[in-house]
C-alpha cells in the first residue's frame, strides 16, 4: 500500500470513529432529555479490532490480541454500578443472551453464548464465567487474503492453527509475552500446556458443532485469482528514498 493510500485509509478510519462518537452523544442526550436514561441499556462496542500497522498487518480477522479484543462499554443505571470493570472471557455472541436475561425472557437452549448479567451485577466472579474462548475464520481466498485460522484463548495462553494452503501452529504465553512476539509452539517447556489447549480446543469445536466443511481446502486456481486481485488493490510499495 503506497503512502497516499495509507494516509487516505487512516483519514477515513478516524472520520468514521468521529462520526460514531457524535451519533452516540446524540442518543445519550435524547435519553436524558426524555427521562429514559435510568432504565435503558446502552451498549457501545465494535466489530473486531482493526490493525493500523501492528505486526505489519492492516484490516482485521487475525487472532492476535489487537484484533481479537473488542472494547465494550455498557450503561444501565438501574442495575449496573458505575465503573464496574469486567475482565472475564466474554464474547460478542453473549450479547443476545444478555439482553434476553435483562428483559426477563427465557434464553433458548440452543444459543451458544452466555448472559453477561451475572458479571455486570457482581453475582459471579470473572474467573468463574468462562475458561476459554474459541475463534474461527474461514473466508479464504478473499480480496484481503487473510488465511483460514482457528484457535483457543484462555486467560493466559493462546493456541492458533493457520490452515488451508499452509499448515502452521502458533502458541503464545500472554503473561510472559503479551505482544505475542515469541511463538513457543516448539518450546518443550510448553508441551503440557499445548496438549491441554489442543484437548480443550477439540471440546469447543464439538460444543459449537464445527463441521468438516469448515476445513475443506480452497481450490488452487481460486487462490491464484485472489492473489492477483489483492496485488492490484495493494498497489506498488513506495521507494523510501523518493520525494
Amino acid at each position: 500500500m503506497d503512502l497516499w493510500k495509507l494516509q487516505r485509509y487512516l483519514q477515513d478510519y478516524l472520520a468514521t470513529i468521529a462520526a460514531v462518537d457524535e451519533g452516540v452523544g446524540k442518543i445519550l442526550d435524547y435519553l436524558e432529555a426524555n427521562d429514559l436514561a435510568e432504565n435503558t441499556i446502552v451498549v457501545y462496542t465494535t466489530d473486531q479490532g482493526f490493525y493500523l500497522g501492528e505486526k505489519g498487518w492492516f484490516d482485521k480477522r487475525f487472532m492476535y490480541e489487537e484484533s481479537l479484543g473488542m472494547p465494550m462499554l455498557m450503561k444501565y443505571p438501574a442495575l449496573i454500578k458505575p465503573r464496574t470493570e469486567i475482565t472475564a472471557l466474554t464474547q460478542n455472541l453473549d450479547f443476545a443472551e444478555t439482553f434476553l436475561d435483562f428483559a426477563q425472557v427465557d434464553i433458548p437452549k440452543d444459543m451458544q453464548g452466555k448472559s453477561l448479567k451475572p458479571l455486570l451485577t457482581n453475582s459471579i466472579k470473572d474467573e468463574d464465567f468462562r475458561d476459554a474462548i474459541y475463534y474461527h475464520y474461514y473466508d479464504f481466498p478473499a480480496f484481503h487474503m487473510v488465511k483460514k485460522m482457528y484457535g483457543i484463548r484462555t486467560d493466559r495462553y493462546k493456541l492458533i492453527h493457520v490452515y488451508d494452503d499452509i499448515d502452521e501452529w502458533e502458541l503464545y504465553d500472554l503473561k510472559e509475552d503479551p505482544s505475542e512476539i515469541n511463538n513457543v509452539i516448539h518450546d518443550d517447556m510448553y508441551n503440557e500446556v499445548e496438549q491441554l489447549l489442543r484437548k480443550r480446543l477439540a471440546q469447543l469445536q464439538q460444543q459449537y458443532q464445527v463441521t468438516p466443511k469448515e476445513f475443506e481446502r480452497a481450490k488452487p486456481e481460486a487462490i491464484q485469482r485472489a492473489y492477483k486481485v489483492f496485488e492490484r488493490l495493494r498497489g506498488q510499495p513506495m521507494n523510501a528514498y523518493e520525494h
